[in-house]
């Protein structure tokens, strides 16, 4: 006999055999010893496919959701090495730019008059504005108003001449070596002749202390 007829032979008897059988029997369990072999081999099947299928549900599936949290936070962390490792990199060019920053700032802050150097400022503000051709009306320090990191001096004045005067002193004012800027400006002919008068607002700054 071939072996192509013996192979038929053996899956025409599984068949028979599974024909043949009593499928009330799966009910009881204790039978299960004179049971064809095919059965046993599908019931076989089934509880392996079984446990398989409840072995990835309760088991498995929850394994992939903790390998995607885990590759999450693993693209999270090279990315903050890459950040890290670029500013690494720079690290002394960042040391120079912060003492570059610190000699900008020191050089600032030795353009802010000190409290006594502002007397000083009031007298450089008149050699401007009489050099420009004003009259001074008035010339009056106002209260401070305190910054975060610095002091505003407020000085208001009034002033008589005229447009070309003004601008003349404007610019002087802006030239001075010390930080002085110019707020709140208004002109008017109160007194109905050809000059003019302008109100305006002087700023210059000082550093608060540390005590400050």
């Amino acid at each position: 006999m071939s072996a192509i007829e013996t192979y038929k032979k053996n899956i025409q008897r599984l068949v028979d055999e599974l024909k043949n059988f009593d499928w009330n029997d799966l009910q009881d369990i204790e039978t299960i010893g004179i049971w064809p072999a095919p059965v046993k081999f599908l019931l076989i099947t089934v509880v392996f496919c079984a446990c398989l299928g409840g072995g990835y549900w309760f088991h498995i599936k929850n394994l992939q959701a903790t390998l995607a949290t885990v590759a999450q936070e693993e693209t999270t962390l090279k990315n903050e090495l890459e950040s890290k490792a670029v500013l690494a990199a720079n690290l002394e060019a960042y040391r120079q730019q912060l003492t570059d920053m610190e000699d900008s700032f020191g050089a600032l802050l030795r353009q802010l008059p000190g409290e006594t150097e502002v007397p000083g400022l009031v007298d450089d503000i008149t050699v401007q504005g009489v050099g420009s051709g004003l009259e001074f009306s008035t010339m009056r320090l106002e209260s401070e108003v305190q910054q975060e990191f610095y002091i505003e001096l407020p000085i208001r004045i009034s002033v008589v001449g005229d447009y070309h005067d003004f601008g003349s002193f404007v610019s002087g004012v802006a030239s001075l070596s010390r930080i002085v800027t110019l707020h709140d400006f208004s002109i008017n002919n109160s007194s109905g002749g050809a000059d003019l008068l302008m109100d305006i607002t002087a700023r210059t700054y000082r550093y608060k202390s540390d005590d400050e």
